[in-house]
C-alpha cells in the first residue's frame, strides 16, 4: 500500500492542460532522438513527446532535453492555437489565464506536448526545424 501512496504523491505536483481538440486522435508517443531523426515520417501525423520548452520574443520553441542547447536548428516551433483552448484538468484555468498571481510558468520547463507535426511551418524567421501544431495536450 506504501508504494501507491508514494506514487500518487509523486505525480500530484504535475499539471496538465488539455484540449477538446483531437479527443479521437491516437498519438504517437516518439522519442525526441527519433523523431529528428525521422521527420519525414511524421510529417502530418499526431505525436506525444517530451523537450524543454523556450519562451520569448518572438520563441516558442521545444528543444531536446538532453541536448538542450538553444539551437532553433534542432528544435521545433511550438504553435499554440485559440481554436484549441487548453484547460487545467478538472477546472475552468486556462494555460494562458492568470494562475496563482501570474502566467502558467512555463519557460524553461521540461514538458510532454501533444500535437501535429508540420513541416512546412518553420516558424519565425523560417529557422525551426518544423513546427508542432494543433497542440492539444500539455504536462507540466
Amino acid at each position: 500500500m506504501l508504494p501507491l501512496v508514494l506514487l500518487s504523491a509523486c505525480n500530484s505536483h504535475k499539471k496538465v492542460y488539455t484540449s477538446n481538440c483531437d479527443q479521437n486522435i491516437v498519438f504517437i508517443h516518439v522519442d525526441y532522438a527519433h523523431l529528428m531523426d525521422s521527420l519525414k515520417y511524421y510529417d502530418q501525423k499526431y505525436v506525444e513527446v517530451s523537450g524543454r520548452y523556450t519562451s520569448g520574443k518572438e520563441q516558442s520553441a521545444l528543444f531536446s532535453d538532453s541536448l538542450y542547447i538553444i539551437q532553433p536548428a534542432k528544435a521545433f516551433w511550438v504553435n499554440f492555437s485559440t481554436d484549441c483552448p487548453l484547460y487545467l484538468s478538472g477546472t475552468h484555468i486556462g494555460f494562458f489565464d492568470l494562475d496563482e498571481g501570474g502566467f502558467t510558468k512555463i519557460n524553461d520547463k521540461k514538458i510532454k506536448i501533444r500535437g501535429k507535426i508540420d513541416l512546412h511551418n518553420h516558424g519565425y524567421q523560417k529557422q525551426y526545424k518544423g513546427c508542432i501544431d494543433h497542440v492539444s495536450f500539455i504536462e507540466l
